[in-house]
């Protein structure tokens, strides 16, 4: 502590002042730089997986309701008495 008080009377307030704000200005440049943005860099990466993700469940959402809804509408068509079984259709991707 007397270390800091002869500083302060050799060179002055401002000047210790000054240096101690650079000081702090430095260590929290190198803790960000260090620590938080590897952290940083690894979240957006799972960031990125997560929305890769969420896509992929967006796309099979819709194609499960585009399936529902044809068989709702042969389902219809079956109540209308056109179709007898729903096992005879032929399907394009069902071979003969």
């Amino acid at each position: 502590m007397d270390a800091i008080a002869d500083a302060i009377s050799k060179y002055g307030f401002p000047i210790i002042a000054a240096m101690g704000l650079g000081y702090f200005v430095y260590y929290v440049w190198t803790w960000s730089t260090k620590i938080v943005k590897p952290v940083i860099s690894e979240t957006q990466s799972t960031l990125i997986q997560l929305i890769d993700q969420l896509r992929m469940l967006d796309n099979d959402l819709i194609r499960l309701n585009q399936k529902l809804n044809i068989i709702l509408q042969l389902r219809d068509k079956d109540n209308d008495g056109k179709i007898d079984n729903l096992d005879d259709l032929d399907h394009p991707s069902k071979p003969k």
